[in-house]
């Protein structure tokens, strides 16, 4: 072997060993190529460290290397709903920062009960921003809290319990996915409790004249 033929080999082996995604695929699958994990779990960690920095105020060193982790696992789980239109890394990470924000979310809400939500006692100005244009004077504000205080009472009174929980969730934002599975259903099923229970609030609104079509929009980005 001459000394070029040499370099060019050392040159080789020092090159990332892992660039397309017919690389990445054939060292992933079993038996999976350790080297071939341990680099896409830094690729993942870097990705996520970048992605968390933007969103949350506190260190993501720690929570990265986690995602990353229960990322990983997922990732070797469903390499075959991989269909090769972007690089593989690139869906990796796609994957990742996924799996990161839907556990951020159910952390935000891993202390709050859905009685909470709907307790009726519940002080009427931590609702009142659903409705009420803070732009309004004074005079506007109190007709706002006095038509919240009318859309509230049809909620609870001509609502299904259930119909108020899936309703009142939504409307604070609760991932439809926490809320469906806190009440032991499906989302098809959530979809279907939450578009009745806007049913009925509709025409509920409409018997006392009221102009349901603002009130509900803020319904409907939920």
């Amino acid at each position: 072997m001459g000394l070029l033929d040499w370099l060019r080999r050392r040159d080789d082996a020092t090159s990332p060993p892992f660039q397309t995604n017919e690389e990445w695929l054939e060292a992933l699958r079993p038996p999976r190529n350790e080297d071939a994990l341990e680099e896409l779990r830094a690729v993942l960690v870097r990705g996520l460290e970048a992605t968390l920095r933007k969103r949350i105020d506190r260190d993501v060193e720690p929570l990265a290397e986690d995602f990353a982790q229960d990322a990983l696992l997922r990732i070797l789980d469903r390499m075959d709903s991989f269909r090769g239109e972007s690089k593989f890394t690139t869906w990796a990470q796609k994957v990742a920062v996924n799996l990161a924000f839907s556990r951020l979310r159910r952390k935000r809400w891993e202390n709050v009960s859905l009685a909470d939500l709907t307790a009726p006692d519940r002080d009427a100005q931590d609702s009142a921003p659903a409705f009420a244009d803070p732009t309004h004077g004074p005079d506007e504000q109190t007709s706002d809290q006095m038509l919240l205080a009318r859309v509230e009472r049809i909620i609870e009174e001509q609502l299904t319990e259930k119909q108020r929980t899936a309703l009142n969730a939504v409307m604070q934002d609760m991932p439809l996915q926490e809320v469906a599975r806190r009440m032991d259903t499906n989302r098809n099923a959530l979809y279907k409790l939450i578009h009745d229970a806007r049913k009925n609030l509709k025409s509920e609104l409409e018997k006392q004249d009221l102009s349901s079509d603002d009130l509900l929009a803020e319904l409907e980005r939920g």
